[in-house]
């Protein structure tokens, strides 16, 4: 059954900081949770994971209302929380305790995360002698150390060079195929795009777009075309009437209207003999539809 929200509300004083916001997540996979910075978005979260009490509404969990002693959640937020000046270990083993951890269990599943994640070599270091991007794994080994059912990750990027970001994307996928629910918070829409298939946005803590995220992508209409040439071709597109949103290498993003001015772009690359080596129309990304919402607000 999953995670229900529905009609949720918190205020602090007289700020509304989450205004009867509603979703769901009936099946393991990643829900993209989405909002500028004091959107409503942590609050949120803390809602959920039991942390802050709710004003209004219900959050559940397989059909019970959430209550943070019952629920097996794990969470890895934006800011770190690992102790600089304790080991790896002995704080992996503490944190897996109060979860309800047998010592044997605790250390199997710590040992199989320190070595998908390869930092094997650091256990018995101390946080402080880390590097940021392991510092970060080591953070979302304990938000995985006890199985969570449901796991939030808010930024779960931050730190990471593009070797460990692909790492700990793989572990991710790995545990959506075990049948974890993951609510992914980040400004990377990249990343959302790459692993949700719903979405939240919210924004002065109002729902303002909710749903699946290829239903909404397609229900913009094209507007900008990738363009690669062997030559120098700003001067035919500007002939065609058309913006250049970015020029590099002869490579190009191009806005259109509609899809016709795109194939009248070829049509004319093609009659001067110009190689193309690629054209494809696209529509808005996330990243567009993101600012769309917000931007102007």
């Amino acid at each position: 059954m999953g995670l229900k929200v529905q009609n949720v509300s918190k205020t602090f004083g007289e700020k509304l900081a989450v205004d009867n916001i509603s979703f769901e997540i009936n099946k393991p996979g990643v829900f993209g949770l989405l909002g500028t910075n004091g959107a409503g978005k942590s609050t949120t979260i803390r809602m959920i994971l039991g942390i802050l009490k709710k004003d209004k509404g219900t959050i559940s969990w397989n059909g019970k209302e959430v209550e943070r002693k019952y629920v097996n959640f794990g969470y890895l937020p934006e800011e770190r929380g690992i102790y600089p000046k304790i080991k790896i270990c002995d704080q992996l083993m503490y944190l897996a305790k109060l979860k309800g951890m047998k010592k044997k269990e605790a250390e199997e599943s710590m040992n199989f995360w320190l070595k998908r994640l390869e930092v094997e070599e650091y256990k018995n270091l101390t946080a402080e002698k880390l590097s940021k991007g392991n510092q970060q794994k080591i953070q979302f080994i304990t938000a995985v150390i006890h199985n969570p059912e449901l796991l939030v990750i808010d930024e779960p990027f931050s730190g990471l060079d593009p070797i460990n970001t692909e790492l700990l994307k793989s572990a991710i996928l790995e545990l959506v195929e075990k049948g974890t629910y993951i609510i992914m918070s980040s400004h990377q829409m990249a990343s959302i795009e790459e692993f949700c298939t719903d979405i939240l946005i919210l924004n002065r803590g109002k729902t303002i777009l909710q749903g699946n995220l290829k239903e909404i992508k397609e229900s913009y209409k094209a507007n900008r075309v990738e363009l690669i040439t062997k030559v120098d071709v700003s001067k035919e597109i500007q002939e065609e009437g058309l913006k250049i949103i970015k020029e590099l290498d002869n490579q190009y993003e191009i806005a259109i209207n509609d899809e016709m001015q795109a194939q009248n772009l070829l049509k004319r690359l093609i009659s001067k003999n110009i190689e193309v080596e690629k054209i494809e129309v696209k529509k808005p990304s996330l990243n567009d539809i993101f600012i769309e919402k917000v931007g102007d607000k």
